[in-house]
């Protein structure tokens, strides 16, 4: 069975031809104006088994995840606690924060991780050629795209161009030919009102509120347009056309459809054959969002559950479905964890054992092997079905647990081939971490700072200041980079 793909674009399933046997992947990054949590982890996750299940295939894959560093919701946190100054040091920041949380979560690495600031001359060069090629126009130091020369403008999202609703900033209405139309260039810098509005404090603006980074254009000095952003970054790492672009549901309308028109206007070349999106992770009925508050960071739920059991939480649910983050969720989550680590280890234990005989042969456990392989790739090559492939595992671990159990002697060749299942899957595609004790290791130094952070308050309390300076200095010499809050210190490694 080869795999096949739910593609937005065309609404249908589909059998997966990439168009090389190198597979372009794109995928949606963060707009860094804050740590990441655990909705923004789930489009990550189920992206990185993709990628993991196309390399358990034979492909090689070159995968791309941006940064987005410039936008309002960035330079509204200039200047808030110890962010930054400027814009792109905010940014920088969280990109750290965000990069951390990725290799906490095990995680391939993206082949590059472009970040806007750095492609401001590619993005340039793109308005300049949708403007030469008669699909956008400058207003007023703005440069638009104009969505009525586009004719399959709507095709991701199936909607009609004279029922959408007007894009952009109500400001820009006044400038656009059609209310559809979307900025690719925007002049000027972040004006205040979208400063105040993106405000995660009470500090007010003052006489010269942030304003962002510009660059000088053709059009004069400016920023990047949102959705141009993506488009040029792919299009520089990729190639015009990608394979697979990955994003949460949420994105189709406006940001992929826009770079969809802008992208094949520009290079007269389809955009992305496959478009793969992620349902939402709700919690008490809503978006996890930074803009709700019902959020809860990634470093926070590392801290609390480890990687494997947040992993096994995301993969009870296939990507295409929206998943709900509760605490029943989670424990149901280690359960299954715990189920399969166990199986895991009583199969190494019992294999590496001097009752494990050569000549051996428990037909039950061989047939779950087998059957487990078999269910697995089945489920995995039907549009990635992670829910069923985790099924899969369970009946194995099963399998395995009747077998040690049951038996005073085992079959040796039987519990080498489990192993070689859980590994191949669990591990390489899954990406769980069998037999690892990092998980239980972070438990213990996050208990040792809090127990220096005690003893460090506890100084201050008691008039110690210089005492108290000095921890805070060993911690900070440790790399643990130790933050002061009214509601007491916060920590990151």
């Amino acid at each position: 069975m080869t795999l096949s793909v739910t593609n937005t674009l065309t609404g249908d399933r589909e059998e997966f031809e990439p168009g090389d046997e190198e597979v372009l992947l794109y995928v949606c990054g963060l707009t860094v104006s804050d740590d990441a949590h655990l909705g923004h982890a789930r489009v990550w996750t189920h992206a990185d088994v993709m990628h993991r299940w196309l390399d358990h295939c034979g492909y090689d894959v070159r995968h791309v995840e941006n940064f987005t560093d410039v936008n309002e919701k960035i330079v509204a946190r200039v200047g808030e606690d110890d962010l930054g100054e400027s814009e792109l040091d905010v940014a920088e920041g969280f990109v750290g924060s965000v990069l951390s949380d990725m290799r906490g979560l095990n995680l391939k690495r993206a082949t590059v991780y472009p970040r806007v600031s750095e492609h401001v001359p590619e993005i340039i060069d793109l308005v300049q050629t949708l403007i030469d090629r008669g699909y956008a126009y400058e207003a007023g130091g703005s440069v638009y795209f104009d969505v009525t020369e586009f004719e399959e403008y709507g095709k991701l999202s199936n909607q009609q161009l004279d029922e959408m609703e007007a894009q952009g900033d109500p400001n820009e209405r006044s400038e656009k030919r059609n209310p559809a139309d979307f900025a690719l260039w925007k002049a000027g810098g972040v004006a205040p009102s979208d400063v105040a509005e993106h405000r995660k404090d009470d500090r007010p603006l003052g006489d010269s509120p942030p304003s962002g980074e510009t660059w000088e254009s053709p059009w004069g000095e400016g920023r990047p347009g949102w959705h141009i952003e993506c488009s040029a970054m792919s299009t520089t790492h990729l190639d015009d056309t990608i394979d697979i672009h990955v994003g949460g549901h949420d994105l189709v309308f406006p940001h992929h459809e826009n770079e969809i028109a802008q992208s094949e206007a520009a290079t007269g070349e389809q955009f992305a054959r496959y478009w793969i999106h992620t349902g939402l992770l709700e919690t008490a009925g809503e978006k996890m969002s930074s803009s709700l508050g019902n959020y809860f960071y990634v470093a926070d739920a590392l801290a609390e559950f480890g990687p494997n059991v947040i992993r096994t939480f995301y993969l009870s649910t296939n990507y295409g479905s929206s998943q709900t983050y509760s605490a029943a969720a989670m424990t149901e989550a280690e359960e299954r964890w715990e189920r399969l680590e166990r199986a895991y280890e009583a199969a190494v234990e019992a294999c590496d054992g001097v009752d494990a005989r050569t000549k051996m042969e428990a037909d039950d456990l061989r047939s779950a092997v087998e059957r487990t392989r078999e269910e697995f790739t089945a489920a995995m090559n039907d549009d990635f079905g992670v829910r069923e492939a985790t099924a899969a595992l369970l009946e194995l671990a099963t399998a395995v647990n009747r077998h040690v159990d049951e038996g005073d002697t085992y079959d040796y060749v039987g519990l080498r081939r489990a192993i070689e299942t859980f590994e191949a899957f669990g591990e390489g595609v899954f990406g769980l971490q069998f037999g690892d004790d990092d998980a239980g290791e972070a438990h213990l130094a996050d208990d040792l700072v809090e127990l220096v952070l005690d003893v460090r308050e506890a100084e201050r309390d008691a008039g110690n200041y210089e005492r108290a300076d000095e921890l805070r200095d060993d911690l900070e010499a440790l790399g643990i980079e130790v933050e002061d809050s009214d509601d007491g210190p916060t920590y990151r490694y």
